[in-house]
């Protein structure tokens, strides 16, 4: 059986919250029906949009551009300060209410998750018809809208769910993809950032279907493995298996979000080996190790991203999950400059499970030596008594501008 997968996502969820809190509180004004925005306060790092309203849109102003720049295409731009403490009770309602169709939701942002419709699709005429009840009766129920985008992959059900909005449903299975996705501007592809796209156009690739007939080979010339992930979404070819909460639930990471946005691998680098050292100490800590490894990026412009990879052994040990990382993140990046980053692990096991030998285990990895020994637990006890930022490797220390 063809699986069945929705992607469920709010429109403008930051907006549309706002507005309908605003409302409930006696506005006369729906934000949502006039040039608005959410942005707030440089200094915490929300000085840029967040969300704005179909009005807004057509003056040309883009989620993640600087509110200064918003207000010059629009001076009579209206604008709301973030109260992220109710969206999170607004995402956790919503997330609530898909459930009780099926538990297998999984929630990939504040403001939208993929549904395994597969198994309970028997109890409705077609996909469409649930769907649209779906998106019906959350309008009915708490006000804002979502769009539900329908397909066989996690890939191709978000790309339906970006068709046109608001309060619309969408399919696209693979049967669709020539006809409804490869007409559009390359830019619209999931994972297609600015200077992937500008790449794509100097090799005179404007549309998707210009990308998914291409020579493979020269894209990942070009783009390297984020090129060669850029063609296979082309082609529809995407991951069909949605991750339950409960499975995340059974893994240990951490993430940051970045006092500033980070451009160069380096910087990544530095920010990975500082949470490889924290999920590798929780491991530890909980008697655990890890066969998963996990990295997770959110960009400037709020776009998020994870990319995973299977080990051949589990571990604890912070080199090999932070080296994980950062060849996740290489072959995922696409460039653009990023503001949170995260590791995280899954599929643990107790770290006393005997570990099976391979041909390839000629010898036994090599413990740190005794001096080394002694300064990890005495830097642990410290972090134990101080906190986790009490004590780091000179590596990790900021430079000095």
């Amino acid at each position: 059986m063809q699986p069945v997968i929705f992607h469920i996502d709010v429109n403008s969820a930051f907006l549309s919250w706002t507005a309908v809190e605003q409302l409930k509180n006696g506005a006369q004004t729906d934000i949502r029906e006039i040039p608005a925005i959410i942005g707030g306060d440089q200094k915490s790092r929300h000085g840029v949009v967040l969300a704005k309203s179909v009005p807004a849109k057509k003056y040309g102003i883009r989620t993640g551009e600087p509110v200064a720049n918003a207000f010059r295409k629009c001076p009579n731009l209206v604008m709301a300060a973030p109260d992220h403490k109710m969206y999170r009770d607004k995402s956790r309602q919503l997330m609530d209410f898909l459930r009780t169709y099926t538990p297998e939701i999984e929630q990939v942002s504040i403001d939208e998750c993929y549904m395994n419709f597969t198994n309970i699709a028997e109890r409705f005429a077609s996909p469409v018809a649930a769907a649209t009840e779906i998106k019906n009766e959350v309008k009915k129920r708490y006000g804002f809208t979502v769009n539900v985008g329908i397909s066989s992959n996690k890939l191709l059900a978000k790309m339906a769910s970006d068709f046109e909005k608001p309060d619309k449903v969408h399919t696209l299975f693979p049967e669709e993809v020539t006809l409804k996705m490869w007409p559009l501007p390359i830019g619209d592809l999931f994972m297609a950032g600015r200077s992937s796209v500008e790449t794509l156009n100097k090799l005179e690739i404007y549309t998707i279907g210009d990308l998914a007939n291409a020579d493979v080979d020269l894209i990942t010339l070009h783009l390297k493995s984020h090129g060669r992930m850029l063609w296979e979404f082309a082609n529809g070819i995407g991951d069909d298996k949605v991750q339950t909460e409960q499975a995340e639930a059974k893994g240990i990471g951490n993430s940051t979000t970045l006092s500033e946005d980070a451009s160069t691998y380096e910087e990544v680098q530095n920010v990975f080996r500082e949470l490889a050292e924290s999920v590798s100490g929780r491991l530890k800590k909980a008697g655990k190790k890890a066969q998963m490894v996990s990295m997770e990026v959110k960009y400037f412009d709020f776009q998020t991203m994870s990319h995973q990879m299977q080990l051949a052994k589990p571990t604890d040990e912070e080199k090999e999950i932070w080296e994980t990382a950062c060849q996740l993140f290489q072959e995922a990046w696409s460039g653009e400059p990023v503001r949170l980053l995260g590791i995280r692990t899954a599929k643990l096991e107790d770290a006393q499970t005997p570990q099976q030998l391979t041909i390839f285990d000629i010898e036994p990895p090599k413990e740190p030596d005794e001096k080394h020994k002694k300064l990890n637990a005495a830097m642990e006890k410290i972090r134990e008594r101080y906190g986790e930022k009490s004590v780091i490797k000179a590596s990790m220390m900021k430079k000095k501008k």
